[in-house]
């Protein structure tokens, strides 16, 4: 372990400088959510690719609907149904003078028409008033015939979505650093796109180590409890957007545990450890991580250091196996482990998925509180706490103890004290780290 005291910017700024964001690959469209393009998209095909109507109703001629009333309804000849998924009246047909066609959501324009009246402004082909809507052609396929009765004049191209009116052949869809959501997706897919060229979700293990650590559902024996870091972590991560994996918590056995993380390196990434970490007789993730791999080669190892913060002084970081596999190890205790994700790993995850920025949004904020913080000098603390957008206030939640689970799941921020703070009063301004 490395005698010199880091403080948490210049740990951080180890990690991202080792990081490399992966390397692009293609990927189906669902398999690419969450992931950054590489690439700019440019439309190959018109959207909507042809004149589609906007509404259910007729296809009409502007002249022939002239003046029309419900008093003096517009009399026309039923030529016909366009449904969507057509290629418009059968046979080719066009709509000629004194002509209708009925057309559905979606359906193409069909040739002579010029606009289209909802069905609402029709007597839907029944002679009586006002329709509220068509029968099922299947129910009623003499609605494709006869007469309708039009109550409404319209607009040239009413009702009428233009080709080309969303995007055009040539238009940029997407720009490459753009985040690859719902929405992208469905573009992408409406243009024709089946896959994309993106950085991939990273891969990352998480392993909790430690012989007193049960399986949530055990009984508890005598000096356990229940393993909830690997848990919260592996959450973290895919919450950070990464593929993560937990491997059950490992026993106090260097070997045992050298052996795990040996065969988690070909479906990792990343690895992270809790646990282990500290400077205890059985803290055994020096131990077995001083032989994972080629430290010989350039970039190996994992080198452990004190951090000058509160939780999460001891931390470790390096590079494993024949891959040089960035590994993270964390404290053991759940509030260190978590606050020490939310500061290191996250922002190495968001690395490698190639993102630019990858710290979490902070603000400012007034101090809601009845005593000052203490914090202690030298250190930078971070204290769990809730945020108040509105009030622009933010209020510390549990006390600075690095075991106290149940308040770090009523946290949404982290209050942050500097090293050169040891008293942060009420009303004072401190930063915030916004965790969701």
């Amino acid at each position: 372990m490395s005698s010199t005291i880091w403080s948490v910017d210049e740990h951080l700024d180890d990690i991202l400088a080792a990081v490399k964001p992966l390397e692009p690959i293609e990927l189906q469209l669902l398999d690419a959510q969450g992931c950054l393009l590489v690439e700019d998209v440019v439309v190959e095909v018109a959207l909507p690719p042809f004149d589609n109507s906007s509404m259910d109703g007729y296809a009409v001629r502007i002249s022939d609907v002239e003046g029309a009333s419900e008093e003096f309804p517009a009399v026309l000849t039923v030529i016909g149904d366009v449904a969507a998924g057509d290629g418009g009246l059968a046979d080719g047909r066009s709509v000629g003078p004194g002509e209708a066609a009925r057309i559905m959501t979606g359906a193409p324009l069909p040739a002579g028409a010029e606009a289209v009246v909802p069905v609402e402004w029709t007597d839907g082909g029944t002679g009586g008033g006002p329709a509220e809507g068509m029968r099922a052609h299947s129910d009623a396929p003499e609605g494709a015939s006869g007469e309708v009765r039009i109550h409404r004049p319209v607009t040239p191209r009413a009702h009428v979505r233009a080709k080309g009116s969303d995007v055009q052949p040539g238009d940029m869809a997407l720009r490459a650093g753009a985040v690859v959501g719902p929405p992208q997706i469905g573009l992408l897919a409406a243009i024709g796109r089946s896959t994309v060229r993106v950085r991939p979700r990273p891969r990352v293990v998480v392993l909790s180590t430690g012989s007193e650590l049960a399986q949530p559902g055990e009984e508890l024996d005598g000096g356990r409890i229940y393993d909830s870091n690997s848990f919260a972590l592996t959450a973290a991560a895919r919450d950070a957007g990464a593929i993560a994996y937990r491997v059950p918590a490992v026993a106090d056995d260097a070997e045992t545990l050298r052996t795990t993380i040996e065969d988690q390196l070909i479906r990792a990434d990343i690895v992270v450890t809790t646990g282990g970490v500290s400077v205890g007789a059985y803290d055994v993730v020096k131990e077995a991580l001083s032989s994972v791999g080629d430290e010989d080669e350039a970039g190996g190892g994992v080198d452990f250091r004190k951090l000058a913060m509160q939780p999460g002084k001891p931390q470790g970081f390096g590079a494993i196996g024949p891959d040089h596999t960035p590994l993270l190890a964390l404290p053991g205790n759940p509030v260190s482990s978590y606050v020490s994700f939310e500061l290191f790993v996250r922002p190495a995850i968001l690395k490698l998925m190639g993102r630019q920025d990858v710290h979490r949004p902070t603000v400012r904020a007034t101090l809601d509180t009845d005593e000052a913080l203490a914090s202690p000098s030298g250190k930078r603390q971070f204290l769990r706490g809730t945020y108040d957008a509105e009030a622009g206030t933010v209020a510390p939640v549990g006390g600075p103890g690095s075991h106290l689970i149940a308040a770090l799941a009523q946290a949404d921020a982290l209050i942050v004290l500097p090293e050169d703070v040891t008293s942060a009063e009420p009303g004072a301004e401190a930063e915030v780290i916004l965790l969701r």
